[in-house]
């Protein structure tokens, strides 16, 4: 029949199988940790692409994008496919000149608030 709890002695509730757990949850907390900082890290730092533009990842396959085209610096929103190991631009996207992408960040904060409304 099993002790009940009355009956285990306070040596035997605080017994090194009881450390181990601790200490491993603290391990995971700093892991967690970690991980959150090497994600922001990622997030706010761009990349070169194979054609020298600046890339921003977006989602897993869709990134921002400053580039020059033509001598102009344009600003782009694009999904991007896999080609035996190397990224490529996809059809679906768009592509700002500076005075669309100044226009755009002109209205940034209308467009959050229409986010928010319809959220």
């Amino acid at each position: 029949m099993p002790k009940s709890k009355e009956f285990i002695s306070s040596s035997e509730s605080d017994s090194d199988n009881d450390q181990p757990k601790q200490k491993k949850k603290k391990v995971e907390k700093k892991e967690k940790k970690e991980k959150t900082e090497s994600k922001k890290e990622e997030k706010s730092s761009s990349s070169k692409g194979p054609g020298g533009e600046y890339m921003f990842q977006l989602s897993k396959m869709r990134f921002a994008t400053v580039s020059q085209f033509r001598g102009n610096v344009m600003v782009g929103i694009r999904e991007f496919y896999d080609a035996g190991g190397e990224l490529k631009p996809g059809k679906k996207g768009i592509s700002l000149s500076k005075d669309q992408w100044k226009k755009l960040k002109e209205h940034i904060d209308e467009i959050d608030d229409a986010v928010k409304d319809l959220s």
